[in-house]
């Protein structure tokens, strides 16, 4: 048994990079649905957000391979590779342990990566794709997260995607008061955009969504007023930015149309903050004069300037996740025997149900209480049997003697 994790984010990869390895939970259900048809690839949850793809899996020792071909499979091919960043055993645990704490985050201490954790955990387990290994490890990372978050200050006054991108537009155009604004979108990030730029003061913001009733129904919370997806560009002609936040698979700001409203325009420049992964924005439409664009990796700037004050608590943060790490390994030195104890328990089994009705053939005359106590009685010899072996065993994880024992054990009891 291997456990590994395959992925890219932020560090790694570009947002043009990125947002080809950026799946709907559609795409992702119906990959972990077909996870048999792969050679030793056992259990898998994918974890796919707006900074990272990553791929956790457990791979049968001569089948590490299986996880890069059901990557490649998922993504339909290309050149990745010197993207991608591959860890096994101790690393993939600690990787997720620090993934599930944001402090691997673009955002340090930012509160969405725990949630999206949960909701890949969630998704693959409910597929039936996740058994014993990632079952144990993600509840305990997500545990482990929850405990950084309650336990250290990471989180306090921290920034997310949302507020990192009103603050650029407002660092950019010397403050938002008075400013008018249009969103693409009115998912959760979308709502958290539109309540940062009323903060700093917008007092105007239209809402756009493909579903009318969902941009109303945001506009209704905040204050604002929807439009039409069809006409929302042509509503732009006297907003002073414009937000994208969409689920789209391609882009909703097109080049074309970008052109035609700063000719409505008259001269008057835009601000467009793209923080969609994929990209809502056309990178064309930063060439068109008066337009300036930015998309997520932009952020950085406005990250920096908030990271100083966070560190420390990351530092906190880290002795957590190095004691839940270690936990998190003795109790894979213990799993790692389940299948050979597993397979004892069966072999037992199966020779006491044989004899049993063996017994019961001979005894046709014993009473169904009778029946239920010879039952009982064999079940009872047979657990006693195997105590002490699965003690000896289980005592030996993590000791030079676990592989002594391990053999001796297969064995002893081999048929």
């Amino acid at each position: 048994m291997q456990l590994q994790v395959l992925g890219l984010n932020y560090k790694t990869a570009p947002i043009e990079i990125r947002e080809k390895f950026s799946f709907s939970k559609e795409t992702i259900r119906r990959a972990l649905e077909n996870l048999e048809e792969y050679d030793g690839l056992n259990e898998a949850v994918i974890l796919s957000t707006c900074n990272r793809t990553e791929i956790y899996a457990v791979t049968a020792d001569a089948c590490a391979n299986s996880l890069k071909i059901f990557m490649n499979d998922l993504i339909g091919g290309g050149a990745v590779e010197n993207n991608l960043y591959e860890y096994s055993g101790e690393a993939c645990v600690r990787h997720l342990f620090e993934v599930s704490a944001s402090l691997d985050s673009l955002i340090l201490g930012e509160g969405q990566i725990l949630s999206q954790v949960k909701d890949a955990y969630t998704l693959a387990k409910n597929i039936g794709a996740t058994h014993t290994i990632l079952n144990t490890l993600f509840h305990k990372a997500i545990a482990s997260g929850k405990n950084v978050r309650t336990e250290t200050k990471i989180a306090y006054n921290s920034v997310s995607v949302s507020s990192a991108a009103v603050e650029l537009a407002a660092e950019k155009l010397n403050g938002l008061e008075n400013k008018s604004a249009l969103i693409f979108g009115a998912g959760k990030m979308a709502q958290l955009t539109a309540q940062h730029l009323k903060a700093h003061g917008v007092n105007k913001i239209l809402v756009a969504n493909h579903h009318l009733e969902r941009a109303l129904e945001m506009a209704e919370k905040i204050g604002g007023e929807a439009v039409s997806w069809e006409n929302a560009m042509l509503s732009a002609v006297d907003v002073d930015i414009i937000i994208t936040s969409t689920g789209a698979p391609h882009y909703v700001v097109k080049s074309w149309q970008t052109q035609q409203l700063m000719a409505r325009r008259a001269g008057r420049g835009i601000f467009f903050i793209d923080i969609a992964v994929p990209r809502d924005v056309d990178p064309e439409v930063g060439k068109i004069k008066g337009v300036t664009l930015y998309n997520i990796d932009d952020l950085e700037s406005v990250v920096e300037s908030h990271i100083k004050a966070r560190q420390e608590e990351a530092k906190s943060a880290r002795k957590i996740i190095e004691t839940d790490v270690t936990a998190m390994l003795e109790r894979f030195r213990y799993l790692k025997f389940q299948p050979l104890m597993a397979d004892l328990s069966a072999r037992a089994e199966k020779i006491r149900e044989r004899e049993l009705k063996r017994a019961s053939n001979k005894l046709p005359d014993l009473t169904e209480e009778e029946r239920r106590a010879v039952d009982q009685m064999s079940r009872m010899i047979v657990r006693k049997l195997l105590r002490l072996p699965m003690m000896k065993l289980n005592a030996s994880a993590g000791t030079n003697e676990e592989n002594f024992y391990a053999a001796a054990m297969r064995a002893l009891f081999n048929d």
